[in-house]
């Protein structure tokens, strides 16, 4: 007969460890998206958060005399997992923008579908790149290194550990602002430059027939050579992809150093 037996503070350090742990969950990119099944993340968190459980000795900084001291430190563990699985979530957004630097290029600005990791209205070229860009991320193993970033976190951050640092999480997102807007220009740097051809052909055109309604071949045009561009460039994600991982790995541990 199996004896299983437990005190009150052993299953509060796991309700703690599964807070960080299922606040990582809802905001992380891959677990949090819509095509997954809440079934699945619950079972996730609780899964993750008993191994994680089994191998983390109690931290003795958990200390609390009442119900509010519990309710702080459940707070700073939300806030923990949040900005953990943030700083992974907000490098996808990067295809986003990319996709809308090529839409505006190419006439498709005005056609937006619903962007399945941000749950937001995005542009049919940064959907399209969001797809392609997170299976490869998926394919090179991202999802193995968000949960073991996750794992590490407690051994840097222990529980009830958490500080926020003001100026190094700011310094963070500055300087991935800068990466931010370079990673997206290379990714739509091959429409960006074929559009500006384009439209330095049909100036010039516009010039030796004014008669032609260039405005109305332009839009054709533009459609018809961004699409052709971006097939012929799809081998090219690959690289971006990796630009990607390697952003979310530096925007992670900068995160996790801004907490420490």
């Amino acid at each position: 007969m199996t004896n299983l037996s437990f005190s009150f503070f052993d299953l509060e350090y796991f309700l703690l460890i599964l807070v960080r742990v299922s606040c990582f969950v809802f905001i992380a990119p891959f677990f949090s998206m819509n095509n997954t099944p809440r079934q699945v993340r619950i079972a996730l968190s609780v899964f993750t958060s008993f191994l994680l459980y089994t191998t983390l000795t109690p931290a003795e900084g958990v200390v609390y005399d009442s119900v509010v001291s519990y309710a702080v430190i459940v707070g700073k563990e939300a806030v923990t997992g949040l900005l953990i699985g943030f700083a992974a979530n907000v490098c996808t957004a990067i295809v986003n923008f990319a996709g809308s630097i090529a839409d505006m290029e190419t006439g498709l600005s005005m056609v937006t579908l619903m962007d399945p990791a941000s749950r937001t209205q995005s542009s049919v070229t940064g959907v399209y790149f969001q797809y392609v860009v997170m299976m490869m991320l998926i394919a090179s193993g991202m999802y193995r290194y968000l949960l073991g970033a996750l794992a590490d976190s407690f051994l840097l951050i222990p529980v009830n550990g958490g500080a926020l640092r003001g100026e190094n999480l700011l310094s963070s997102i500055v300087m991935f602002l800068g990466d931010y807007i370079t990673i997206g220009f290379r990714i739509c740097l091959p429409v960006f430059c074929v559009i500006l051809l384009l439209n330095v052909v049909l100036g010039v055109l516009a010039k030796v027939a004014p008669q032609l309604n260039m405005f109305a071949v332009g839009i054709q045009l533009k459609i018809l050579v961004g699409m052709s561009v971006l097939f012929l460039t799809t081998g090219l994600l690959s690289g971006a992809s990796s630009f990607i991982f390697t952003e979310i790995k530096k925007l992670t541990v900068a995160f996790v150093e801004g907490m420490m």
